[in-house]
């Protein structure tokens, strides 16, 4: 047997001081009693009365204790249940510059990257999974969690406008992703880097990025978003403030993060719709698949019922005292 709240047990020890008021105040009558002979009174003490004086009290303090057995949640688990789960640590870093607005993914990229990162998030419970956020400089959303639905939530949030910096320091974000994970302990620890450009400065180069993602034994996926030539992409016209839709180029550097993803032995992808991208993460989840053991109970019997009914028991059994034989005349 357990208790799922077994803290509340040490309220039993208000018992102690309960128990040691009674016995003072019973010593405390007794000693008014000052007579020259306790002759009358030998033939009470024989009586049953007498014998069930104490009965009434020792009814509360059961029952007192019972109550408190029943609101620690006693519990039957002795069945254990042995499984295997999959169990990585994964950072995802994802592009959130102007250009991840373009419309040649549905309804633009950013929109889709984070539609497909959700999936994968809610796919993998016993993964811990961040969030890191790069343009012209990078952010950590999210450290390492098991929290999907809160992560979720933060992903879904997600937008170009959360680090002034405009650019695509693919370096920076990379090295941010590192530096989240190199600490963790797990056996394995995964990088999945999504851009849909090329590396625009920043203080850190990305192989240099790329150096220390495989010094720390870091895995990094990257993927490359986009369709070749021209995409419509939302911009800002400074002079009348309004959004218009102008064709953007699109310039992914796959050659460098085809080298990120060789040094690090990872895997470089290129997604130029919205099925392309779902694929991808698909295939991630497939091959990033590490087993390790799960041990929970089988099954969980709430007990409080015997307890209850010793506690009510007793409850009746002192009604029925001092309503009857125990009854303090008027």
């Amino acid at each position: 047997m357990i208790f799922a709240k077994p803290g509340l047990l040490f309220l039993l020890l208000l018992l102690i001081p309960i128990i040691a008021w009674y016995v003072w105040k019973r010593k405390s009558l007794s000693a008014k009693l000052q007579i020259s002979s306790t002759e009358p009174f030998v033939g009470a003490r024989k009586s049953y009365k007498y014998k069930l004086l104490h009965l009434p009290f020792i009814m509360k303090i059961i029952a007192f204790a019972m109550v408190i057995v029943i609101l620690a949640r006693p519990q039957d688990a002795n069945e254990w249940e042995n499984n295997s789960g999959n169990g990585i640590d994964v950072m995802l870093a994802m592009d959130i510059s102007t250009s991840m607005l373009a419309q040649d993914l549905n309804p633009n990229r950013l929109t889709a990257a984070k539609d497909v990162a959700i999936d994968f998030v809610e796919q993998r419970p016993n993964d811990n999974i961040g969030l890191v956020v790069f343009s012209g400089a990078a952010c950590t959303i999210c450290p390492l969690t098991t929290d999907k639905e809160g992560l979720s939530n933060l992903i879904a949030n997600v937008d170009t406008g959360m680090v002034r910096a405009d650019g695509t320091a693919i370096g920076v974000g990379l090295a941010s992703a590192v530096n989240r994970l190199k600490d963790s302990k797990s056996k394995s620890r995964v990088i999945i880097l999504l851009t849909d450009g090329s590396d625009t400065g920043g203080d850190i180069d990305p192989m240099t990025g790329a150096e220390l993602a495989k010094s720390f034994g870091i895995r990094v996926y990257t993927i490359g978003v986009g369709t070749n030539g021209m995409a419509p992409t939302p911009m800002l016209d400074q002079a009348t403030k309004q959004v218009m839709t102008v064709m953007a180029p699109v310039e992914i550097d796959e050659e460098t993060l085809k080298e990120i993803a060789t040094r690090t032995n990872g895997k470089y992808f290129r997604a130029t719709n919205n099925n392309d991208l779902k694929n991808i993460y698909s295939t991630i989840d497939k091959l990033e698949k590490s087993k390790i053991a799960i041990s929970n109970f089988a099954h969980r019997k709430e007990l409080y019922f015997p307890f209850a009914c010793v506690a009510l028991g007793c409850l009746l059994l002192n009604l029925l005292l001092t309503t009857t034989v125990l009854r303090r005349n008027p």
